[in-house]
């Protein structure tokens, strides 16, 4: 590896690279990059060299820095990415449509906390039938553990989890047991602690502030460089570590009024890399805009990305399975809200949201957009540790609801994603946790915390403080509880409802004209019609229940008590099942047979 030194830095006046304890000048040109005078020994252009930049005399990290083995304020370290010896030659792509997603905290996936340690439980997600992992955010922040959606340095992996080398083991892994990758990025803000770049040039635009500040520098002066910072950055996940999609992380706070929004100068990027590896990849964003738009084609003057998660889906799901209306699920209480979202992907699309106090969202235009553009879950890292105590759906419903959960989640058409541990319906939680070295910083976010549940009448003594060693320990998941009861039983139930999912085509029929629903407010049922043979049936009720189903139907899959004889499915309480419409045809040969 020749390692090049350049550094775009139009604000200062004076800028050196300290490289083996010496500072060698450097020249600016007329765009603002800066190049080094003389040359560099030859021993000093490869990997595993510590350096930095003496800017106006403080000594400061590449912002493009590729390691941070000292942390986001120590000196950066040079890496080669074409040194891993790479052994997924035969992987060809794992496409989105159709797939299972997987989110994954490396921190708390294993009790080591490291991708690594996280290879040696792939062979599980392969076993459940997952088929992409989505990892959360892995560039380097500040403190040992946390989140990482205040991340500094977004070209370099988080030290603390193996840095860069490991994270290549780790995709390549997954890609020799068929499993893609999606990474996290976060373009739509810095963390707290550790952001140096405002000190080389325009990185953000202070006239425009959002929930973490000021925005990312996407339209002011000197913002091209910076869209071709966030550019670069997507095409070095793409070709030095070989993920196959990103998720974008709230894009909605992506402030744009350019011609030519970053999202799709992005999917430009992103299409014209698939094209150069020769495998799908993909750009999946979260909004909570439920605007169509992110994924319409350019053409039709969207933004071309290739799906967005929906917001919408968790709410109504979770909202009938507790019976709890609280906050922003006022809206959804009410099996008339899940079946809106199920037929036509958004609740809120044009109507009034009482949680905003204005109309929301727009409609989808779902003769044309496939229902895997959207991407559901029953819980994800948002929903479950923005609650004051991390808690899971596992902690407020039954084994059987959970098991509802499952089926709507994985079987209803959109793409399907599953929480780390919800497989087994795993009773840690996974609460908000930090590790902020500052004393001002971490009394901050620790105070902060507990007056956001106070606004929302939490008990303060159910805040979990983020800064507390033990709220990180505890969202750790438990490896030993996959094999004992209740868990158990929820693990299987994942594991026949995904292979039913590949072994029936109208469980994965893209088209929305193709899911059909019925549902009884008083009774508390709701029935779901996958193309022409597939029904879903679920009771969300205390009490037994009768659904009629238009004709004999053979059970493929059943929790709780489920009977069906003459067309009428008889569900007990919060009982689901997956049937298949025998047809004449077929009654005939069996009865014949």
């Amino acid at each position: 590896m020749i390692q090049a030194f350049d550094v775009w830095a139009p604000r200062p006046t004076d800028v050196a690279l300290h490289i083996d304890g010496t500072d060698h000048p450097m020249q600016r040109d007329e765009t603002g990059w800066w190049h080094l005078v003389d040359e560099l020994p030859e021993h000093l252009l490869g990997p595993d060299v510590d350096y930095g930049y003496r800017i106006d005399g403080d000594l400061l990290p590449d912002p493009r820095s590729r390691r941070q083995p000292h942390g986001v304020h120590g000196l950066s370290r040079t890496f080669d990415p074409g040194a891993h010896d790479w052994g997924d030659h035969d992987w060809t792509g794992r496409q989105l449509a159709g797939a299972v997603v997987y989110e994954m905290h490396i921190g708390t996936f294993t009790a080591e906390g490291t991708l690594d340690a996280a290879i040696a439980h792939l062979d599980h997600l392969v076993e459940v039938g997952i088929d992409l992992v989505e990892v959360m955010p892995v560039n380097a922040f500040n403190g040992t553990v946390g989140w990482g959606y205040d991340g500094v340095d977004w070209w370099a992996v988080h030290e603390p989890y193996g840095g860069p080398a490991a994270y290549q083991r780790f995709v390549d892994a997954c890609h020799q047991r068929g499993l893609g990758v999606i990474q996290d990025v976060v373009y739509n803000h810095f963390g707290p602690s550790g952001n140096y770049l405002p000190r080389f040039g325009p990185y953000l635009n202070d006239d425009v502030q959002t929930t973490w500040g000021s925005a990312v520098n996407l339209d002011g002066e000197g913002s091209d460089e910076v869209r071709r910072y966030i550019l670069e950055n997507a095409r070095g996940w793409f070709l030095d570590f070989h993920v196959d999609g990103l998720r974008l992380d709230a894009v909605h706070a992506l402030v744009d009024r350019t011609a030519f929004h970053i999202l799709e100068e992005l999917a430009a990027e992103t299409e014209a890399t698939s094209t150069f590896v020769g495998r799908p990849l993909c750009l999946i964003a979260e909004s909570d805009l439920n605007d169509p738009r992110l994924i319409a084609s350019p053409e039709t003057g969207g933004y071309g990305l290739t799906a967005q998660w929906s917001d919408d889906f968790h709410h109504a799901l979770v909202a009938n399975l507790t019976g709890s209306g609280d906050g922003y699920y006022a809206d959804f209480l009410g099996l008339d809200a899940l079946a809106k979202v199920l037929e036509y992907g958004f609740f809120h699309d044009g109507t009034e949201s009482s949680f905003r106090g204005r109309r929301h969202g727009r409609r989808l235009d779902t003769p044309v957009t496939p229902t895997w553009r959207l991407v559901v879950f029953s819980g994800n890292h948002d929903q479950i540790g923005n609650r004051a105590d991390g808690s899971r759906l596992s902690s407020r419903v039954s084994t059987n609801q959970l098991v509802i959960a499952a089926m709507l989640t994985l079987l209803s058409g959109p793409t399907p994603m599953v929480f780390q541990g919800e497989e087994w319906g795993a009773a840690t939680p996974f609460a908000f946790f930090s590790s902020h070295p500052e004393p001002d910083l971490a009394a901050s976010v620790t105070a902060g915390r507990v007056d956001e549940f106070a606004r929302m009448d939490w008990d303060p003594g159910s805040v979990l403080d983020p800064q507390a060693p033990t709220t990180h320990e505890v969202s750790r998941l438990n490896w030993d509880e996959p094999a004992h009861a209740p868990h158990a039983a929820v693990l299987e139930a994942y594991r026949r409802l995904i292979a039913l999912r590949r072994s029936h085509p109208d469980l994965t029929d893209p088209r929305f004209s193709s899911v059909q629903v019925d549902h009884d407010d008083e009774q508390q049922w709701l029935h779901v019609q996958r193309g022409e043979q597939m029904s879903l049936v679920a009771n969300f009720g205390a009490e037994d229940c009768r659904v009629p189903l238009g004709g004999d139907c053979e059970v493929l899959f059943s929790s709780g008590e489920v009977v069906v004889t003459e067309g009428v499915a008889a569900l007990g309480a919060h009982a689901g099942a997956v049937l298949r419409v025998v047809r004449a045809d077929e009654a005939r040969t069996t009865l014949s047979g």
